[in-house]
């Protein structure tokens, strides 16, 4: 695991190293900020505060923010139910372009795969089935 974790992080020199043993803040902070091409989440910020980089954030102001009048009306106001429909249609769409269609050759694999196993469970059950029925046939007949 800790070799995954070295290759992730770019070390290459394969022994595992405890983090914050020998480090400097500024090695890591370049280790740990290093694009690796996958979106930052609640591990990158685990692994941000274990090695000893304290991420910054804005701290909110003490006064809260009144909402003004006319912003309260127009989150009242809702658009067209037509311009709602054609904007949730035009999302819907949006989204379905993102996905990865299966090509050929996988949709044949998924559909065997799906019904091997279906076909699989329908005969377990009827086992169950008959061997119960003829449990109770013994047992009560």
């Amino acid at each position: 695991m800790s070799e995954e974790r070295d290759k992730r992080d770019g070390d290459t020199s394969g022994s595992p190293r405890p983090s914050g043993a020998g480090d400097t803040d500024a090695a890591a902070e370049t280790r740990s900020t290093a694009p690796t091409g996958k979106p930052s989440g609640k591990r990158s910020a685990r692994r941000n505060r274990e090695d000893g980089v304290v991420a910054t954030s804005v701290k909110p102001s003490s006064r809260p923010v009144k909402a003004s009048a006319k912003d309260s009306k127009d989150q009242a106001k809702k658009p067209n139910i037509f311009k709602r429909l054609r904007r949730f249609i035009r999302e819907v769409i949006a989204e379905l372009r993102k996905v990865i269609w299966p090509n050929r050759k996988q949709m044949i694999t998924y559909t065997t795969v799906v019904l091997v196993f279906v076909a699989f469970m329908v005969a377990f059950i009827a086992g169950i089935d008959l061997a119960v029925g003829q449990g109770v046939t013994w047992l009560f007949g």
